[in-house]
């Protein structure tokens, strides 16, 4: 029987989580996509893994069998494609970054110089990803280091390495009654809609619509994006105000869109993170150490 590892990897998050709400954004998936994946494997191995109740997931006997041997098997599988990457890496010469938006700002020529220093004949391959996963390729292993923005979903799985911090604007559509302001407080933003990353990305998406600032008003969403470019869109058009790195302003700037000081939320902070795995990975940690050549003081 050969049973696909995502769907091993979606079994042990509901297991350890016994969540499927927790589950589903642990893994930046929607939970009737994670619903629809378990059945799937109990439909696979015939047998039921989960108890379901309002309480959250309860494991079965058969499922508490799974479970005592699923994350050795991901262990082993996480560690084989670790090195797996490493060797190619190795052998082209090439170490994938990804990077959600624009990455780590006016830095990023310099790291990539420095890094080039350290490892002559090496090539940065740079990788955008989409706001649907927040680790930038980590989580998939489809890249060997990543320059982030902060909160990071599942922190507690990766190095992180904090670079910068800086302020958080709200970007306006230019027709908006307060697009005039030379400081906007945020308060003054709690009804209005706002552009958002997906629903499966958890933290990362509250974290973006200022959620522990709301002071209990839940955010009105008015569009969904999973790119800068449909973002600035969708904000353009009036369908929503959005908050972002103070730093946007300068990668972002467009007819129709205005980016404007906000006051009431915290800082926004860039990191750079990889997998524990790679501490020994040469190359990676070589990135790592251009990446801090660079950090903010």
């Amino acid at each position: 029987m050969d049973v696909d590892t995502r769907l091993l990897r979606y079994f042990a998050a509901v297991a350890e989580e016994g969540n499927l709400t927790r589950a589903a954004e642990r893994l930046y998936v929607s939970q009737p996509a994670l619903t629809k994946q378990i059945k799937q494997l109990e439909t696979l191995l015939g047998a039921t893994l989960f108890t379901r109740s309002r309480a959250g997931m309860a494991l079965t006997e058969a499922g508490r069998v799974l479970a005592q041997r699923a994350r050795a098997l991901l262990d082993d599988w996480n560690r084989a494609v670790s090195e797996t990457n490493a060797a190619a890496a190795r052998e082209t010469r090439v170490l994938r970054v990804g990077f959600l938006a624009s990455a780590a700002n006016e830095a990023t020529p310099e790291i990539i110089a420095e890094f080039g220093e350290r490892r002559p004949g090496w090539r940065v391959d740079m990788r955008q990803s989409s706001w649907s996963d927040p680790t930038a390729g980590l989580a998939s292993g489809s890249v060997d280091v990543a320059l982030l923005r902060l909160p990071m979903p599942d922190r507690e799985r990766w190095r992180v390495e904090v670079l910068l911090t800086e302020p958080r604007c709200v970007v306006l559509p230019s027709t908006h009654r307060l697009a005039d302001r030379d400081e906007i407080s945020f308060r003054e933003l709690l009804d209005e809609p706002f552009v958002a990353a997906p629903q499966a990305t958890g933290a990362w998406r509250d974290y973006w619509l200022a959620v522990d600032e709301r002071e209990g008003v839940a955010p009105r969403i008015g569009a969904v994006a999973q790119h800068p470019d449909d973002w600035l869109n969708a904000i353009a058009n009036g369908y929503g105000v959005a908050l972002a790195p103070e730093s946007t302003a300068r990668f972002y700037r467009r007819p129709g869109v205005v980016f404007r000081p906000v006051v009431g939320v915290g800082a926004s902070q860039l990191g750079v993170a990889w997998n524990p795995l790679d501490d020994d990975n040469a190359p990676v940690r070589d990135f790592v150490r251009a990446c801090l050549r660079f950090r903010q003081a």
